[in-house]
């Protein structure tokens, strides 16, 4: 008995933690879906990579009510993400939008691994391996003259 209340409690740590209280919990069950599907996109401000939707920082759950009360009063998931967006910048973003100032982040890597092929491949053609060079008629002589007194 002792070890399967052991399993279910080890089992249990590893479910997800949610930190939406349970009064932040909208009545209407579709909007609390959108809710949560967009806190799950939005980033919690002084959390590490962390979605508003787990963390347990007190702008995360000004976010979160930010969130429901901007559902509620009809708008779009594309309009409360631009809210955010002007109020707190691209960060609020997990996934920030392909745009021209964030070309750069999403390009680096492709420009990086397109260097690092040139290089390698650069790299490679100077290692050509040079098939050594025959004794010169010189250099054939004194090597039989070596061996010749080596006899």
């Amino acid at each position: 008995m002792r070890r399967l209340l052991l399993a279910l409690s080890l089992l249990a740590a590893t479910l997800p933690a949610f930190a939406v209280q349970p009064d932040e919990v909208l009545k209407d069950p579709a909007l609390e879906a959108r809710a949560r599907a967009l806190s799950v996109e939005l980033r919690c401000l002084v959390c590490q990579s962390q979605s508003i939707d787990d963390s347990d920082a007190q702008i995360a759950r000004d976010l979160r009510i930010l969130v429901r009360e901007r559902l509620q009063a009809g708008d779009t998931d594309e309009e409360v993400k631009a809210f955010l967006v002007d109020r707190y910048g691209e960060y609020v973003l997990l996934r920030p939008r392909f745009t021209w100032h964030t070309a750069v982040l999403w390009g680096a890597p492709l420009v990086l691994i397109g260097l690092g092929a040139i290089l390698a491949v650069g790299l490679f053609r100077r290692r050509r391996v040079v098939a050594p060079a025959g004794l010169t008629r010189e250099e054939e002589a004194r090597v039989e003259a070596l061996l010749a007194r080596d006899d």
